[in-house]
């Protein structure tokens, strides 16, 4: 099979894969709705109410975001997904049937975002995790990228799809067809051969866990820079759902439909940035950094655009570098984690991720009230560039930065190498700058 589609080789990762592909588009469409509805239906086009939402739904990432990775070391991944998808459709079926209803008001919209929230902060690094005990450690690095690429494979559908069922048969049902989704990756997972499992090690039940997460996240500077990198971006520059709403509404006084097809179109950057993502081997820090940069770059001309085709055009290439982004800093640090370290570095890495966006997307939706949609977009650019401009002067400092992954645990070094009687099992350059 085609290196970029290796991991579908494996039986029960090709499963995942086909069922994450439908309930990704069922995500795509309710984020959609879910922004149409407040902006358009239960306010009169409040930037600020949107970025409430957006910030209601990832605040539990800031909240519980370490002890949900505890969970995630500790419990078996594939049972812990059952229940998560299993409350996210509660929640979609739920919030649909209010809206079907006539009855839904913004609090309720919020308490529905916030609840989604909950179930997702540990779903996610139960869901990362869970990527390795469906393929071999060779095999990760193709299969992470691949699951990225599923996620914008539906972004293609999702948010065209959304805006014509809007407008077709109204948000209500929108979100009873997203609830519903949840229904395939409960069947991929109940489906799957779990004898065929990669069986990896638990970790125990003791106390201090989520400080010994925090300790080793700590010892890493390679990993503290990915999350000063994505913690920045993500809070202030990947806030497209709301950026998107605000300039198909307010700039160029577009109906839903329109709305939905610039999520379609910027996700076509990003399946790309996906689909390179999984023939890569081996992600760097460097990556990273300039996948950032290039971010803010695009990112600043989006901003620019003057009509609407023009904008949704400028939107593939801020797509791509959002992307190459997004993956190289989840495959580095997966790759370069201790596998029963992995759900609660992975649930912090979740949680400046995602949970700083509960920071940055209200300011966003202030600034694009305030001043208009182009300067929320410029608001991002700039903390891109500012931010990857600063990592890559650190990383161009330390360029002797090497990690050395032995059997156990990681060694990072200054340039003094690993130590003379280590032998490593896998050497992995986190900055090469």
């Amino acid at each position: 099979m085609n290196r970029t589609f290796s991991s579908l080789g494996i039986y029960n990762y090709r499963l995942w894969f086909a069922g994450a592909v439908v309930s990704n588009i069922g995500t795509w469409m309710q984020r959609i709705a879910q922004d149409w509805v407040v902006l358009t239906d239960l306010t009169d086009d409040s930037g600020l109410a949107v970025g409430i939402t957006t910030a209601l739904q990832f605040l539990p990432f800031l909240l519980i975001g370490p002890w949900t990775g505890v969970v995630a070391d500790r419990v078996d991944h594939r049972k812990l997904l059952i229940a998560t998808q299993t409350g996210g459709a509660l929640l979609g079926v739920g919030l649909g049937v209010i809206v079907l209803t006539g009855n839904a008001q913004l609090w309720q919209v919020y308490a529905f975002a916030l609840g989604l929230g909950f179930v997702t902060a540990f779903d996610n690094p139960a869901r990362m995790a869970f990527v390795s005990d469906l393929v071999p450690q060779s095999q990760l690095p193709n299969a992470i990228g691949l699951n990225s690429a599923s996620f914008n494979a539906a972004r293609l559908i999702g948010p065209g799809l959304a805006g014509l069922l809007i407008a077709w048969i109204g948000s209500g049902w929108v979100f009873v067809l997203n609830g519903l989704t949840f229904l395939a990756t409960i069947a991929a997972l109940l489906l799957m051969r779990v004898a065929e499992f990669e069986r990896q090690r638990r970790a125990p039940r003791e106390p201090g866990q989520v400080l010994e997460g925090v300790r080793y996240v700590r010892s890493r500077p390679d990993i503290i820079a990915i999350l000063v990198v994505v913690g920045v971006v993500g809070a202030f520059g990947l806030n497209f759902q709301m950026t998107s709403a605000m300039m198909a509404r307010v700039a160029f006084d577009r109906g839903p439909e329109d709305y939905g097809i610039l999520g379609s179109i910027l996700a076509i950057g990003s399946l790309g940035g996906a689909l390179l993502a999984a023939r890569r081997k081996r992600p760097t820090l460097r990556l990273v950094v300039v996948a950032a940069f290039g971010f803010g770059v695009a990112n600043s001309l989006l901003a620019l655009m003057p009509s609407y085709w023009t904008f949704a055009l400028a939107g593939i290439p801020v797509g791509f570098a959002a992307l190459t982004m997004i993956t190289a800093a989840n495959t580095t640090v997966q790759l370069t984690t201790e596998p029963s370290m992995r759900g609660r570095v992975m649930a912090l890495y979740m949680m400046i991720f995602i949970g700083t966006t509960p920071i940055g997307s209200p300011i966003i939706g202030w600034v694009g009230e305030q001043y208009g949609p182009r300067w929320a977009i410029g608001i991002g650019a700039i903390a891109a560039l500012l931010v990857s401009a600063g990592v890559g002067l650190w990383a161009s400092r330390h360029s002797n930065v090497v990690l050395k992954f032995q059997a156990q645990r990681p060694f990072v070094s200054f340039g003094r190498g690993a130590p003379r009687d280590a032998e490593p099992i896998q050497d992995v350059e986190t900055t090469n700058a």
